[in-house]
């Protein structure tokens, strides 16, 4: 009986010496070892998402996209309402293009200088009174002063007409980068002041989200090279880069965070799936 209760006094032992020795070792959570490589839990995100909106307050004329469309970079997504606008464009091109007003002053002015010509010629000679011959120069003045005021209006003109454009321009809404359209907020009709009109997310390149722990601290750095294995039904293998490094520690889970450029030119792999995270070289 004594023999029989050493026995398994040893095996308690034995078992709870092992139990403590597991919980002696730190092991983060979402961390796992493949073969001598470590392998972090990661998430896909997209590389940026916009909420485009209008510069200008209006009534939605069009919206050309909606939910799950490709868009690209400068594409038109949006339209409000600009009958006006168009009109002051139509008038305010219509005014910079004009050239009567010049050529009519240019005309006076070359009248002007031929008629001071010739009265100087005969004021010389002393057969003309000062008086007539001061009235010929200052009409050539005034016709110099007449053909300066209409080319300044004329680049006035040319000046509203930029407004007018830019005006209108302001009128359509631009995709300000190429991805995929994530939400459409208002439809045509509604009207536009401070709300966001669409949600885009630009998904070539993808960011990766890495949780690491602070023992990996100084094992990684921005440039490095990693390994990212999408969850199924993507999954395979993918060549990732880190582009930033937190260095910052949260104190609380003793862990900081890392972030990877993922490219997606073919956008295969979506984003908001989990993946797996090997750094190449640690």
């Amino acid at each position: 009986m004594m023999g029989k209760c050493r026995t398994r006094g040893i095996d308690i032992g034995v078992w709870l010496g092992l139990w403590f020795a597991v919980l002696a070792v730190d092991v983060p959570l979402g961390y796992a070892q493949e073969g001598t490589e470590a392998v972090f839990d990661g998430l896909i995100e997209p590389y940026l998402v916009v909420e485009v909106g209008s510069e200008v307050s209006g009534v939605l004329d069009s919206v050309k996209v909606d939910r799950g469309d490709m868009v690209k970079a400068g594409q038109v997504v949006a339209t409000l309402s600009s009958r006006v606008e168009r009109a002051n464009l139509k008038l305010a091109r219509a005014r910079a293009q004009l050239e009567s007003t010049i050529k009519l002053k240019q005309t006076a002015l070359e009248f002007a200088r031929r008629n001071s010509q010739r009265a100087k010629e005969v004021y010389d000679a002393k057969a003309l009174a000062f008086q007539k011959w001061d009235e010929v120069e200052t009409q050539r003045i005034m016709a110099e002063n007449e053909l300066a005021e209409a080319l300044e209006q004329k680049q006035l003109h040319q000046l509203e007409y930029q407004q007018a454009a830019e005006v209108l321009r302001r009128k359509t809404i631009l995709s300000p980068v190429s991805g995929v359209l994530m939400e459409r907020h208002l439809s045509k009709g509604e009207y536009v002041e401070d709300k966001p009109i669409v949600k885009i997310a630009q998904i070539d390149p993808l960011n990766v989200e890495v949780i690491l722990p602070v023992s990996q601290l100084g094992a990684v750095e921005v440039g490095m090279k990693a390994v990212v294995m999408p969850e199924e039904p993507v999954g395979g293998e993918h060549e990732a880069t880190v582009t930033i490094v937190d260095k910052v520690i949260d104190a609380a889970s003793g862990t900081f965070g890392v972030r990877l450029e993922l490219p997606n030119p073919e956008y295969a792999i979506a984003p908001g799936l989990k993946c797996k995270v090997r750094f190449q070289g640690t």
